[in-house]
């Protein structure tokens, strides 16, 4: 069986975390986490990075930075996952879902401005597969009208839009580290703070509501309850893993976009002949390989696929259900406007395996797979 994916794994993850057990502080906030953030901050010129549990926490502070409160209205894509709408919906908000581009998936940045009402409060445009949506047009837009920009870069870690590092263009960045995504440590996420008047407040919202990271500089004898928060910090185990991971980031990126570009050449013969559609790659963004997928003719052709590739020891998957037809997304949000081309187009997308150390025979193998499927159809 070829999987679909298999968490990287560089070397060092484990020395570094015995040697976080030796150092006796596991607790969040130790010296990996501090190593994290300093990639981070070095490697994106980012103003501030902060490890969270998962990326839905760093969305969950976003959404409390941001002021989201009762009533409000979020702008996103409804091809999302969950945790998108999720972290603004417990703040009370209104999801407002707005249709995809056919060619990258993501929010289409033409249909924003139509849909931003006086209760609007922040655009989330979510980079799908590590391609960066179209920034200047929705900083544009937000600046226009006084919104919030929060960039749902859980794909995007180290893809960038124009030169500039997905996560760190809007007023904040959410990143993930689920074993899923090119650098993991399991569960965990980052928050990149690029806006320095929030820093103070987000580090509060993310120890508990104290001011207890004022404590450990030395800024505040004592600390205390100052503001809402919950707990976001991940344990020594997750950085010291993630760290290892960053240490050898260019590595991970380059065979990816090795792996990517096999898949593509191999599949071009078939664009070319109408029977599926590939990845498109916008000419000022800097992909990471997150993810190569297809598009087959629709969802029967797709289902057949994935059946045949199953029978083959290969295992490919589709994902996100347009979150404006589920139960939920009726209930907490509507979608604005037209859905053209979000439903349909998610059913015809397959992702194919991809993964740091998938070599170029497995790769070979699932191209003449897919190939001899199509000589069949």
């Amino acid at each position: 069986m070829i999987p679909f994916n298999k968490p990287a794994v560089t070397g060092k993850e484990a020395e570094y975390i015995q040697d976080a057990i030796l150092n006796g502080k596991l607790s969040g906030d130790g010296a990996y986490t501090k190593k994290c953030h300093e990639w981070f901050e070095a490697q994106f010129s980012a103003s501030k990075a902060l490890l969270t549990t998962s990326c839905t926490h760093a969305l969950e502070m976003a959404a409390i930075l941001a002021g989201i409160k009762e009533g409000d209205e979020v702008i996103m894509p409804s091809y999302t996952f969950v945790s998108t709408a999720n972290a603004f919906v417990l703040r009370g908000a209104r999801i407002v879902f707005v249709d995809v581009r056919p060619d990258t998936m993501n929010m289409d940045e033409k249909l924003i401005e139509q849909s931003i009402t006086s209760r609007t409060k922040a655009i989330v445009p979510v980079h799908y597969a590590g391609v960066s949506c179209n920034m200047d047009v929705i900083m544009s837009i937000a600046a226009k009208y006084n919104l919030c920009v929060i960039e749902d870069a859980a794909q995007g870690v180290m893809s960038t839009y124009q030169g500039k590092y997905l996560g760190t263009i809007g007023h904040f960045g959410c990143y993930s580290f689920h074993e899923t995504k090119n650098y993991n440590c399991g569960e965990g996420g980052a928050l990149i703070i690029n806006d320095e008047s929030y820093i103070e407040r987000a580090e509060i919202i993310r120890e508990k509501g104290t001011d207890r990271s004022r404590f450990f500089r030395g800024q505040v004898d004592k600390y205390s309850w100052v503001d809402m928060g919950s707990s976001y910090l991940p344990s020594e185990i997750n950085a010291a893993f993630l760290y290892a991971q960053l240490e050898h980031a260019e590595q991970i990126n380059n065979y990816r976009l090795d792996c990517w570009s096999a898949y593509y050449q191999g599949l071009k013969a078939l664009e070319e002949k109408g029977h599926l559609s590939l990845p498109f790659i916008p000419d000022d963004c800097v992909h990471n390989a997150h993810m190569f997928y297809i598009k087959t003719a629709n969802l029967e052709v797709r289902t057949r696929l994935i059946d045949y590739l199953k029978e083959q020891g290969i295992h490919s998957v589709f994902h996100y259900v347009p979150l404006h037809s589920a139960d939920a997304g009726r209930q907490f949000g509507e979608m604005a406007g037209e859905d053209r081309y979000t439903t349909t187009e998610s059913e015809r997308l397959l992702r194919l395996p991809l993964y740091y150390g998938l070599k170029l025979d497995e790769i070979s193998k699932v191209v003449q797979t897919i190939q001899s499927f199509y000589q069949k159809e």
